[in-house]
């Protein structure tokens, strides 16, 4: 398919003001040209865009695909195919949005990328961890202080988010299997968290020797580390032991910021995640012990985007949604913009987080050679960001790889 868009003004989160009107002609699955008064061929297809916004597609870099209950015990025992099926689902709505790319952070493996690769709905395009990697008693370890099962060592359920390993001799087979199985980086859980039944926010979990043998094993295949971090102990010390990407952060301080900024990390604030856990969770079945952690973190979410913000410490966008909450994904845009500039929030959502993802000029960009994955939104998103809220109501077009998916 051969597309130009006439008279586009663009908006990409590098500037505070959208662009010129400009044409963009796509061929081939990628934007081949931009400039003024571009000919088409005789086979294109001409679309006409002005008084609309064209932005690149939108990339949430936390996501859980698999997570169709937010019940993590519950989600974790149902049956492989019906997870695979909710994920389906679940990922058509997230394209529906505008998220033309995704950044999975647990659960989502090579197979299921496979799996959705013959998908009969349209997704987005996935960037994974296959399984998250906790120890005993941590953030993916849902078995509550009562119950001395085994965790599963060799057969992970699709819809458990992750795996327990202790030691890192376990650490480091476990690194090893998840890259083999094909994932792009390795998850962490190094603090800990609020939908698992053991281990209170200021559990630092794993050791420096296991962190550090992630950051090694990742390295040594190319790839990185993201870690799962609330306190500001917790975030000190994964940094300093090399983790580069820093999942929610709700409870850094001034000086850890800047000290990850120096060291080149990459921050995903999550806060939709925790106003929504706050006034649906019960409704949706996360468990009372879950419930009662949230307020720890959510209350000093806003705080943490100017602390990393004042820091100059880079935020990539996260939405970290469970079960029926998925449809609030795009609501991160509005919290956000409570705190800062419109143009730095869809800047998380377009380059900051393509960088993350190391796929820079591909994807988050309006660029020649890049990926045509394109949105066309009813107004300018820079005066109101609401317009990139719901359900994807003011994005009229979403093409994903010169394709369009809504139009």
């Amino acid at each position: 398919m051969i597309t130009l868009f006439k008279n586009a003004a663009i908006v990409d989160g590098t500037q505070d003001h959208p662009s010129a009107p400009t044409d963009i002609l796509l061929a081939e699955g990628l934007i081949q040209q931009i400039g003024p008064n571009l000919t088409a061929p005789a086979q294109a297809q001409i679309v006409d865009v002005t008084g609309k916004t064209l932005m690149p597609g939108l990339i949430d870099a936390h996501v859980h695909v698999v997570a169709a209950e937010a019940d993590l015990k519950l989600n974790a025992a149902l049956p492989d195919a019906i997870v695979m099926v909710r994920a389906l689902n679940i990922m058509n709505a997230m394209l529906l949005r505008g998220f033309t790319t995704v950044r999975d952070l647990g659960g989502a493996t090579g197979t299921l990328v496979k799996a959705a690769s013959y998908s009969p709905l349209p997704v987005p395009r996935l960037n994974v961890p296959g399984n998250a990697l906790s120890q005993t008693g941590g953030h993916t370890d849902q078995r509550g202080a009562y119950d001395v099962h085994p965790m599963p060592a060799t057969y992970i359920p699709l819809g458990s988010l992750g795996r327990v390993v202790d030691g890192v001799p376990e650490v480091r087979r476990a690194c090893r299997e998840e890259i083999k199985g094909g994932a792009n980086f390795i998850k962490i859980m190094a603090n800990g968290g609020v939908s698992s039944p053991s281990d209170p926010i200021h559990f630092l979990g794993f050791s420096r020797e296991e962190i550090l043998a992630c950051v090694e094993e990742a390295a040594n295949a190319g790839t990185y580390v993201a870690a799962h971090l609330y306190t500001d102990a917790a975030i000190r010390r994964a940094v300093e032991c090399g983790v580069h990407s820093l999942e929610h952060c709700n409870l850094i301080e001034p000086e850890t910021a800047k000290f990850a900024a120096d060291h080149g990390c990459i921050a995903v604030p999550t806060l939709v995640t925790y106003d929504k856990l706050s006034s649906e969770g019960p409704d949706v079945g996360l468990p009372p012990a879950s419930i009662a952690k949230i307020d720890s973190v959510r209350l000093k979410g806003m705080e943490s985007l100017k602390i990393m913000h004042d820091a100059g410490l880079p935020m990539a966008y996260g939405s970290d949604l469970l079960g029926e909450m998925h449809r609030h994904q795009s609501g991160e845009f509005e919290l956000r913009g409570q705190v800062l500039p419109a143009a730095t929030v869809i800047a998380s959502a377009t380059h900051i987080a393509a960088r993350l993802l190391r796929m820079e000029g591909q994807i988050g960009c309006i660029r020649e050679g890049a990926f045509a994955d394109i949105i066309l939104v009813d107004g300018n998103p820079l005066a109101d960001l609401s317009l990139l809220s719901g359900q994807g109501d003011h994005i009229t077009h979403i093409m994903q790889g010169g394709v369009f998916v809504k139009s």
